[in-house]
């Protein structure tokens, strides 16, 4: 079974898309899910669905640990004519994953009890992102 998610976005942070990921895999079996998200700005978690505090945290982490090409600590950056966030978001996306493994039983996701599916946008603009879905 292959698909493609569609993830809208308003700007940078996390997305979850677990529901809408549970509900196609319901219609298989057994198998593997494979999720690969097709952007180089952007990245796939499993993360902490209970406290969205976690969300927040996450996104000031990587904020700070890669700021806008505006920030003097980034001067060093050459790629700069997509906007301030751009290629902080190309760096974003090459230290997080970009794709998941989540295995399916009797088309139930083994995912932990608080654990979610998110898309993590890392630019300011809206965006849809599309992610690729293969469950064999």
């Amino acid at each position: 079974m292959q698909t493609t998610f569609t993830i809208s976005t308003t700007g940078p942070g996390l997305y979850e898309f677990t529901r809408d990921v549970t509900r196609w895999a319901g219609q298989g079996g057994d198998g593997l899910l494979t999720l690969f998200v097709r952007h180089t700005s952007a990245s796939l978690l499993l993360q902490e669905n209970a406290d969205p505090e976690v969300q927040t945290d996450l996104r000031a982490f990587f904020d700070r640990l890669v700021p806008p090409s505006t920030h003097p600590s980034m001067a060093y950056l050459t790629h700069t004519y997509e906007g301030p966030d751009d290629m902080p978001a190309h760096i974003k996306a090459a230290l997080m994953p970009v794709s998941l493994s989540i295995p399916v039983t009797q088309g139930r996701l083994a995912l932990g009890t608080w654990q979610g599916i998110y898309l993590f946008e890392h630019r300011s603009a809206p965006h849809h992102r599309q992610v690729a879905a293969h469950l064999g």
